[in-house]
């Protein structure tokens, strides 16, 4: 739900040993014949809901830019995608796929070497910054500095979390489990400022017409989708299908469809 760090990976080799006792499963049911896949002819996404405009529930259904991208992927396969809610943790910690919750996570996560270490990516299919949500109308803010003495949102366990505590020395930082509440905080009053990825506070300050993004950082982040350890089956067709989207128009369909 943003470009989300790796938290501190303690159980790597306890998820090695469990994804080294796994077997590969084909779209065909046969195994080792191709991408592996957790249920045949399913596509299992693992997300964290929500996400705006990646991954979020409207009209009970789950749609979004990673949705429609991942079902691409899925159309290629000869699968169909089925979207499994998680916590973040269970998706950056690389447990989800050792237990083989799913397929791919895809939920705007930043690639970053620790995340690396316990799944494999796909290619950058997204660039991100940093940035910051106030209230219209309030006080400029540039910068985090600019929030000395004040409350500052951010998101467990996300680059923007990262930035905000390497940045913020007397900026009182508030922390939230779940985008839509940090959000909310703003508007509500409860912090002065949210940080979060670009993407997100901008399709949230276009909806909510009371909040505005004051800055972004240049933090060069690049989102990817990402698989088990090893599944470089899977990884492959997924940079197939990525580079196809770029070159035959699809992926700026999608874009325009979520972005504007």
């Amino acid at each position: 739900m943003t470009a989300r760090s790796a938290l501190p990976v303690s159980a790597a080799a306890a998820v090695a040993a469990l994804l080294a006792g796994c077997t590969s499963t084909a779209p065909n049911g046969k195994q080792g014949a191709g991408p592996e896949l957790v249920r045949p002819g399913t596509l299992v996404t693992c997300t964290h809901l929500p996400y705006a405009p990646f991954e979020e529930t409207r009209n009970g259904k789950i749609v979004g830019f990673d949705v429609d991208l991942v079902d691409l992927v899925a159309k290629d396969l000869g699968a169909t995608q089925r979207i499994v809610n998680t916590p973040f943790e269970g998706i950056e910690t690389g447990q989800d796929f050792a237990i083989r919750t799913c397929d791919l996570a895809a939920s705007g996560m930043t690639i970053t070497p620790a995340r690396a270490k316990v799944m494999d990516f796909s290619d950058p299919y997204f660039d991100a910054t940093q940035a910051l949500l106030v209230k219209r109308g309030t006080t400029p803010v540039k910068k985090i500095a600019d929030l000395r003495g004040k409350k500052l949102g951010y998101l467990k366990a996300t680059t923007g979390a990262s930035y905000a505590k390497e940045h913020g020395p007397g900026v009182e930082l508030v922390e939230f489990e779940d985008v839509g509440l940090l959000l909310a905080a703003v508007r509500s009053g409860q912090v002065n400022a949210a940080i979060n990825d670009n993407g997100v506070l901008l399709d949230y300050a276009k909806h909510n017409q009371d909040t505005t993004v004051a800055t972004e950082f240049d933090t060069g982040e690049r989102y990817g989708l990402a698989v088990r350890k090893g599944n470089d089956a899977l990884r492959r067709r997924i940079n197939a299908v990525l580079a196809r989207a770029k070159r035959d128009g699809s992926y700026d369909r999608i874009h325009r469809k979520w972005f504007g």
